[in-house]
């Protein structure tokens, strides 16, 4: 990977590497967007700046002002990233709660210069109606250039004359001769718009890029406080793991053993004055013993399922898509198997999620998917269901959230009202190169 690659700067597209007509209308189309979300940002630097001197309110209207810079920010993201494949990182965190009780234009200003990224993001609203515009606006210039040219060609000579004098860029309009060079010149323009038109696009994005990324050490300060979370989420989820396993073996397997030992005592003291309660009691102890052995299994079944640990992760999968009440698909897409601790994490995933589908779903069909995609352990599970599904509600999702946070994972999910449901997972991992596998 080079070092582009690894700041978020992929590969130029391929429509910036060569000309086409298409090509450049395409980012002539593009570049017009973007002036006029120069312009939107220079309705937003008006609204900080109003908000900071404005007299009487406290500070809580700088937040708000910030928070539609923010969102036009995080829309210039977008479009960086989908337009040429310059990725921008986002926020490294919200922006800092303002203080109660401060007010005035100093109170503000220093809650706008106490974090960097709303720093950033406040510098960026007022240098971009300029600079990001006059990028943006350059093939735009060009077109109108071109054009300007053309019209002097026809009745460029006549103007000079009525004007007093007429120039074209470096060319002084005197004759028909020099008329028609303007006219040369503003043709050529035109197919020089549409091949400058994508690259100002990509500029534009690197611009913004070198405007809204944060720093090395507010990523590294993000990365800490998010291993920081989820190492405590970690913690509590394997407390949970251990009280739950310390509870079923205290109320199953442990009491059924326990009551063994009473059985087996009673036996051995009516051995020889009682034979046949003996047998009885025997027999008892024997169905409590199997009893307690099948709790075990599911215990430790629950702990780390045998499937999973003999067979790996596709096979488990396609088990849990055997005993689904609704009819599932497994499509396998990965070269190996993954670290024990990820494979296990992405199992009861996918394990929960399934169970969510058959409980509230009300889907006649599921699909999974698991494929591995460039360091990525990628799960979609999709139904035909109701949809509503939402991570802000109940605990299932949320559980699944946290589970995978502890690996550096993530959960989305996409559940429109009437459906379809489709819930993707992420996990970092190393796998050996691709080969196929489907059932």
């Amino acid at each position: 990977m080079d070092r582009t690659t690894q700041l978020g700067v992929n590969r130029a597209p391929d429509e910036i590497r060569g000309f086409s007509v298409a090509a450049g209308l395409v980012g002539l189309r593009r570049v017009m967007t973007l002036c006029w979300m120069a312009a939107a940002a220079f309705g937003r630097s008006l609204a900080v700046s109003g908000a900071i001197w404005l007299v009487g309110p406290g500070l809580g209207v700088v937040p708000r002002a910030m928070e539609g810079v923010r969102n036009l920010a995080a829309r210039r993201r977008e479009l960086a990233l989908r337009w040429s494949g310059v990725e921008i990182p986002g926020p490294p965190g919200p922006p800092p709660p303002a203080p109660e009780g401060a007010s005035g234009p100093a109170a503000r200003y220093r809650w706008i210069m106490s974090d960097p990224q709303t720093r950033r993001e406040w510098v960026w609203v007022l240098v971009d109606p300029l600079a990001g515009a006059l990028l943006a606006f350059f093939p735009l210039a060009l077109i109108l250039s071109g054009v300007w040219g053309v019209f002097l060609a026809f009745l460029g000579v006549p103007l000079s004359v009525e004007w007093d004098g007429l120039w074209y860029q470096f060319i002084p309009i005197e004759g028909r001769a020099t008329a028609v060079l303007a006219g040369v010149l503003g043709v050529l323009q035109l197919p020089l718009a549409l091949w400058v038109a994508p690259r100002a696009v990509r500029r534009h994005a690197l611009y913004t890029r070198s405007m809204l990324a944060p720093s090395e050490s507010e990523l590294m300060a993000g990365r800490i406080q998010h291993l920081a979370t989820t190492r405590s989420d970690a913690v509590d989820t394997q407390m949970a793991e251990i009280r739950r396993i310390e509870r079923d073996l205290h109320d199953g397997a442990q009491a059924r053993l326990v009551a063994m030992g009473m059985t087996l005592d009673a036996a051995e003291h009516r051995l020889e004055s009682d034979p046949e309660a003996v047998r009885a009691l025997l027999a008892e102890a024997r169905e409590s013993s199997s009893k307690a052995l099948e709790e075990l299994r599911d215990l430790v079944r629950g702990i780390h399922p045998p499937v999973l640990a003999d067979r790996g992760l596709a096979d488990a999968v396609r088990a849990l898509a055997m005993v689904c009440p609704v009819r599932t698909e497994v499509h396998v897409d990965l070269p190996g198997r993954p670290e024990m601790p990820v494979e296990s994490a992405a199992y009861f995933a996918i394990s929960e999620i399934l169970t969510n589908v058959a409980k509230h779903s009300g889907a006649d069909r599921a699909w999974i998917d698991l494929r591995y995609d460039r360091g990525m352990l990628r799960i979609t599970v999709t139904d035909d269901g109701q949809g509503g599904a939402d991570v802000s509600r109940g605990t299932g999702l949320r559980g699944i959230e946290r589970r995978l946070a502890t690996f550096d994972g993530v959960l989305a999910v996409n559940s429109p009202v009437n459906g379809p449901t489709m819930v993707t997972m992420e996990l970092p991992c190393v796998l050996p190169s691709p080969k196929t596998t489907s059932s």
